[in-house]
């Protein structure tokens, strides 16, 4: 129905940027609101970013360095990433839910992308 795909990972070195992407196919109207979350080495999958209608919310972890950004009419996510820390190493993932309104649940989402690596390494 719904199909994710992330690309720009990356090793990077601390302080340095990223900027990822997620292009959306398929039956894209029903996506509502969509997020990034990531899963550090040995960690659960936490929530980093999320958008909905014109509005989006950030985890305290990242505020002041990542921003989310959606272009609803070409189907694509993208999240900014400055100021990188060696934390912020992990897979992320592009998610997206057919709920409206933000939100940092995991289990709202019902369409899950492949992920994406980013290392950040001094």
């Amino acid at each position: 129905q719904v199909q994710l795909q992330e690309s720009g990972g990356g090793l990077v070195q601390p302080g340095g940027s990223l900027r990822l992407s997620c292009a959306a196919s398929g039956r894209t109207l029903l996506i509502n609101t969509m997020a990034w979350f990531r899963q550090p080495p040995g960690k659960e999958r936490e929530f980093v970013a999320t958008v909905s209608g014109g509005t989006t919310h950030v985890a305290g972890s990242v505020k002041g360095r990542f921003t989310i950004a959606r272009d609803k009419a070409n189907n694509m996510m993208t999240l900014q990433m400055n100021s990188l820390k060696p934390e912020d190493t992990a897979i992320y993932y592009c998610a997206g839910a057919s709920t409206v309104g933000l939100t940092s649940l995991r289990e709202r989402y019902r369409y899950w992308g492949r992920g994406t690596q980013v290392q950040v390494i001094g």
